[in-house]
């Protein structure tokens, strides 16, 4: 006989049951009405519209806006973009290993990748692409272009090239090859114990280049390192955990992901033994330093394993998984969100509580949450990480920005390597101060101009004092104002000369030494790179970082 006990609990048990069935019920018919509604609707529009529609347009566009209204991580990937997918994930595609920009509707090359098909085929930033296999580039973009210089590796292109300095268009036969752009694109000593290693990207391999080039620096017998995650956007969480586990003891937790279904609550260990659990360390970020970069620099700083040093980070808290489609199609869908090992999340934005307009704001400060690091130190949630150093970042100059913008930098750079062929010392390569004025001089002769923005500011102030009409009565006051503003282009070219200087040289050894010599040449002048030396030099300043605060 059932005690009353016993029936009031199989009465909730059949109410929670009931009420668990009826939700998956109404779920099921939801999304049936809905789905039925979306065919229904594209039925009459692709048979009754005024105009023609092209059906697969029209599905793209819905399935984008779809997409879209989750956050910008979720993605459909057709079958003919699979490619761009898998360079994203492996580092790797079949082309010619060439950067290329659009400018008055015709193809440059911007950079060639040292080792591969562009370079060996004798092809050079500033060339201009008029043909690929007889059709003309004139009118085409980026993106057009691009599909014409990929494509199977051991296939031939005949490129029709003209070059400043020589009076002819010529061609070019170059093959294509299996292209592998490096995770590490640069490692070295920045003095007699401080080694670097660059690190521009988290595809497969990555931690084998990480490792690779750790070992080759300790040869050197390097004393600390700095591991630069500055402009990385991240990309395999595996990968970020592997390089983490390069410095961090076996069997830690680097990450655990947790999401709405089971197969997405995952917790990610360190498997391996370390190269090095010792030697300090200093991991540069920024602004734009996202995802895996924020896992290793979020599992660095929470393990008291290094500092952390440069700009807070861009807070992309969130993992993609993809999906098999119909049709070769695919969804990389967010799945997950990733907690670092104080147990925060550094997602920035909350995609799940959108404002009535459909933006998207940060995590607010009364929600944000304090954590501990390993030896007690505090963090926070809320919107990526922090740096335990904070670097204010220094942005470039008007001037400097539209010299980059208008190509006036890297055009000077084609000139200059056209009159100087036999490369320089990358060690002592900065420009004389006649090679500087020759600059000026090559600026001077441009239809260059820009806009400051104390002007943009002056130049609005007045249009809305003209719409309200109160010009007439400010007029004289606007004009004065407008004349102590106005900048003199001449004057700003030796203000802003330093900084006009690390981007032109960079430029211009980038020619002689590819993607290595920029780097090179950049990191002779840099805050972070600097300050990061500083504190590892000075071990007491260091493990102080490293302490809680009393």
């Amino acid at each position: 006989m059932m005690t009353r006990t016993k029936k009031i609990l199989v009465g909730v048990f059949i109410t929670v049951g009931s009420l668990s069935s009826l939700a998956f019920v109404n779920n099921y018919f939801e999304i049936s009405k809905n789905l039925e509604i979306f065919t229904s609707t594209y039925k009459e529009l692709n048979a009754n519209y005024v105009d023609d529609v092209d059906p697969a347009k029209l599905m793209r566009t819905g399935i984008e806006a779809m997409v879209e209204s989750l956050d910008p991580y979720t993605n459909y990937i057709s079958e003919s973009e699979i490619e761009d997918y898998r360079f994203m994930t492996t580092g790797q595609y079949g082309g010619v290993g060439a950067s290329i920009f659009q400018r008055d509707k015709d193809i440059y090359i911007r950079e060639v990748y040292e080792g591969f098909a562009a370079q060996k085929a004798g092809l050079k930033p500033g060339d201009q692409l008029v043909e690929i296999d007889g059709k003309l580039l004139k009118g085409k973009n980026n993106s057009e272009v691009s599909k014409f210089l990929k494509g199977q590796a051991g296939t031939e292109l005949n490129i029709l090239v003209k070059r400043d300095g020589i009076e002819k268009p010529f061609k070019v036969k170059v093959i294509r090859e299996e292209i592998q752009i490096n995770n590490v694109p640069y490692y070295g000593m920045i003095n007699d114990e401080v080694g670097i290693i660059q690190l521009k990207g988290f595809t497969q391999n990555a931690s084998r280049e990480v490792k690779q080039a750790f070992l080759e620096l300790k040869k050197n017998h390097i004393k600390s390192l700095i591991i630069d995650l500055r402009g990385n956007p991240g990309g395999l969480l595996h990968e970020a955990v592997d390089i983490s586990n390069l410095f961090i003891n076996k069997g830690e937790l680097a990450v655990d992901t947790r999401g709405k279904n089971k197969e997405a609550n995952k917790k990610y260990f360190t498997l391996d033994e370390p190269l090095d659990v010792n030697i300090p360390i200093a991991v540069l970020t920024s602004s734009s330093s996202a995802s895996a970069s924020e896992i290793v620099s979020g599992v660095i700083q929470d393990l008291d394993r290094g500092v952390v040093v440069g700009q807070r980070t861009f807070g992309k808290g969130l993992v993609q998984t993809t999906r098999p489609l119909s049709y070769n199609a695919q969804l990389k869908i967010t799945t997950a969100k990733y907690y670092i090992p104080s147990g925060r999340c550094i997602q920035a934005l909350d995609y799940s509580n959108r404002n009535p307009d459909g933006s998207v704001g940060k995590i607010p400060d009364s929600l944000i949450k304090e954590f501990k690091t390993k030896s007690g130190r505090k963090v926070y949630d809320g919107g990526g990480v922090t740096p335990d150093i904070t670097i204010e970042l220094n942005n470039n100059s008007v001037i400097t920005q539209a010299l980059i913008n208008k190509n006036i930098i890297f055009d000077y750079a084609t000139l200059y390597v056209a009159k100087n062929p036999t490369a320089p010392s990358i060690y002592k390569f900065n420009l004389s101060k006649a090679e500087y004025q020759d600059f000026i001089n090559y600026v001077k002769s441009k239809d260059f101009d820009y806009q400051t923005k104390s002007e943009k500011i002056l130049e609005d102030y007045k249009a809305a004092a003209v719409s309200e009409k109160y010009y007439d009565a400010i007029k004289s006051d606007l004009e004065s104002l407008k004349t102590k503003l106005l900048h003199d282009k001449n004057a700003d070219l030796i203000k802003f000369e330093n900084e006009i200087r690390e981007v032109l040289e960079a430029e211009i050894a980038s020619r002689y030494f590819y993607q290595k010599g920029r780097i090179q040449q950049s990191l002779k002048n840099d805050r972070e790179i600097n300050k990061a030396v500083e504190v590892l030099s000075n071990k007491d300043v260091y493990f102080s970082i490293l302490k809680p605060k009393e």
